[in-house]
């Protein structure tokens, strides 16, 4: 067999798995009903607007982005077999841009399986599914052209931990699954630059499991807060080997808050955060993971790497700011 038919059923075959849990979404805003046709991806002032969604359970929960579904009255999701369906909003998380719905249907639905957005390499194959421009679920593919970039979220608060693709987005996939080859749920898709080509981006999964967790246990995302900014890297292997670290990735600190929890740890700008609290940290999408709100009021050991050697240094989060 050649490799293009090789590569078109090995798509295909993805698709045919995970499109029945792909939902195309809809919400009422403030004001009287748009035209048919009228909503986009980051939503109209007023009357219907336009997204992307992805069923995680057979229960009905489903994962689609704070941007398509925050301040709506309303919100309906439409399968891909064409039953549609009301949602309720579990919870809305602006600073990740992810969104927790529970469709109100009985019995069990169509669901994709959220995998490990840390295992994405650069150069992986990404498959995205949504409903741009109200087209409802459409294919694109790409590959994972970046990992560990960030984004600046609609409160101004920096997204980090982004998933960058070239696979096509356009308004109205916003919420919808990025897939890896093997159609697990690696993202969710959740901007677009425009008018450039190619430069598309998605909430990494490891955080929206996080997410969903937070939810369904406090019914909000309680978080950290260390007063660091981050970026993922990859580590020499002369220093992983050195240092004996079981990961070749880790997360340089390019800035410290003055005053924060991770100025008093003595933190400085240069130092590569490789461990938390006993966990390795390998991407930002772990960092936030760890600084959930059971580490609040509890003194946390950092591993770094500081001139390529490994150190240890202790800190006690807080809180995030409300400025933050």
């Amino acid at each position: 067999m050649n490799i293009l038919r090789s590569l078109s059923n090995e798509v295909a075959a993805v698709v045919e798995s995970v499109g029945p849990s792909v939902l195309h979404i809809r919400t009422l805003r403030g004001g009287s009903p748009a035209r048919s046709g009228q909503g986009r991806g980051r939503g109209d002032e007023g009357g219907l607007a336009g997204g992307s969604g992805v069923i995680v359970t057979p229960d009905g929960y489903a994962l689609t982005n704070s941007h398509v579904v925050h301040g709506s009255s309303g919100i309906e999701a439409t399968l891909a077999d064409g039953r549609t369906m009301l949602a309720d909003l579990v919870g809305d998380d602006p600073a990740s841009d992810l969104a927790l719905l529970r469709l109100g249907a009985e019995g069990h639905l169509p669901c994709a399986h959220l995998g490990d957005s840390n295992a994405l390499r650069v150069g992986d194959y990404a498959i995205a599914v949504g409903s741009p421009y109200g087209l409802s679920f459409t294919v694109t593919s790409g590959i994972v052209s970046a990992l560990g970039r960030t984004l600046r979220g609609a409160q101004g608060r920096a997204i980090e931990g982004v998933i960058q693709t070239d696979a096509p987005l356009n308004p109205g996939n916003s919420g919808g699954p990025l897939l890896d080859s093997e159609g697990r749920v690696v993202g969710i898709n959740t901007a677009v630059f425009m008018p450039a080509q190619g430069l598309c981006f998605a909430i990494p999964s490891n955080t929206a499991t996080f997410v969903i967790g937070e939810f369904l246990r406090h019914g909000r995302v309680r978080r950290a807060w260390l007063g660091l900014g981050v970026e993922e890297v990859l580590l020499p292997a002369r220093v992983v080997s050195v240092n004996e670290l079981g990961h070749a990735r880790g997360v340089a600190v390019r800035g410290v808050e003055a005053g924060s929890p991770a100025a008093a740890a003595g933190l400085i700008a240069g130092d590569i955060l490789v461990g938390l609290d006993g966990k390795s940290v390998q991407s930002v999408a772990d960092l936030h993971r760890l600084l959930d709100g059971e580490s609040l009021g509890r003194e946390l050991e950092l591993v770094i790497l500081r001139k390529g050697r490994k150190e240890t240094r202790r800190a006690h989060p807080i809180e995030v700011p409300s400025r933050a």
